[in-house]
Order: structure tokens, then sequence, then C-alpha cells
């Protein structure tokens, strides 16, 4: 098969392959067309991705949009990088150029890889964390203690308020459940 004029068969994309002794480690995979992406984090002491690799059984486009998102997650903090992940920003064809036609999820899929690695890296944050008070979102490094001052100084109900006050849950949104566990203690 050749080329078509200027036109090349082969993708080259920075950052594939696997971070060694990953903090963070993603998947996604899209049942539309049987993609499969994996992400693997380095990240620092000051929560920043100072590595980012990514491993993909996919096309060319879903190679192409994982290296462009992977080289701009690089050096984010985690919680910028989710919220960035999250964004139509990560979405946008100016990361790519415009999607050829069946390949418009290709870039949702990588920033979903990059969201999970992240979520992934707040868990294990979360469970290792030895404060004196339970830590409940690691992006912005807010304890239980915040959130119930908060949510009584403030009388909410709602994550969003929750949120919107202090900023837990902003993030990858891994720390949800903890959140609505804490708002459904205090309504109790």
């Amino acid at each position: 098969m050749k080329p078509a004029q200027g036109k090349s068969l082969f993708v080259f994309s920075p950052n594939v392959g696997e971070v060694t002794d990953p903090e963070g480690i993603g998947i996604a995979g899209s049942l539309l067309c049987g993609a499969l992406v994996r992400v693997t984090l380095r990240i620092d002491d000051a929560r920043t991705i100072n590595a980012i690799r990514f491993k993909v059984a996919g096309c060319s486009r879903l190679v192409a949009a994982c290296g462009a998102i992977s080289e701009t997650a690089k050096s984010m903090s985690t919680a910028d990088a989710a919220l960035w992940a999250q964004s139509s920003k990560a979405n946008a064809p100016e990361l790519l150029g415009p999607a050829p036609p069946g390949r418009e999820h290709c870039a949702k899929l990588a920033g979903d890889a990059l969201l999970s690695a992240v979520r992934s890296y707040s868990e294990a944050l979360r469970t290792a964390w030895q404060g004196d008070d339970s830590l409940i979102c690691s992006c912005f490094g807010v304890s239980e203690r915040t959130i119930e001052q908060e949510v009584r100084m403030h009388q909410m109900s709602t994550i969003e308020e929750v949120t919107e006050a202090c900023k837990a849950g902003a993030g990858c949104h891994s720390c949800y459940p903890l959140i609505q566990d804490i708002l459904d203690q205090i309504r109790s």
C-alpha cells in the first residue's frame, strides 16, 4: 500500500512505553472500536507528573491523541491533569486537527486513560496517608475535618457545594463516594 501524497503510514508519538515503578496506572477502552489505552505515571512529592508513558492497541489517531495528551499533561499537577482531561480542551480539534469520521472518540479515550491513572494515584495516596486526619481529596490535599467543618458551617447537602467551598472533588473525582459518605453521616 502506497501512502497518499504527503501522508505517512507511520505515526511517531512521544512517550510510548511504560514508566518504571509507576505511581499511577490507568486503563481505558472503547466498545465502539475495540481500542485499549494504558497510561503510567511517575509523580513527584509536589504531586506533579514528571514522567508519563502510554501503550495503545488501536489506530494511529489514538496513538497521536495519546502522544498529544501525554505531552500536554507532563509537568502538570495531578489535579490540573485531571481537570484538563475532563475538559473539552482535551478533546478539542485543536489538539490534533479535525477527526476523520469514526475517530472522534480517540482524544476522549486518551483523556479517560490519563484520568484513570490520576485516580489510581489518588487512591494509593489516600491508602498510604499517615496524617492525624483522613485525607479525602488527594488532588487538592483536603482532609475529612476540613470537609466536615465546611458542610456544618454552610449547611451543605451536595458534593458540588463541597467542591465549590474547598475544592474537594474538583480533580479526579475519585473522592466523590467519600464526600457523599461525609454528607450522609452529617445529615443523619
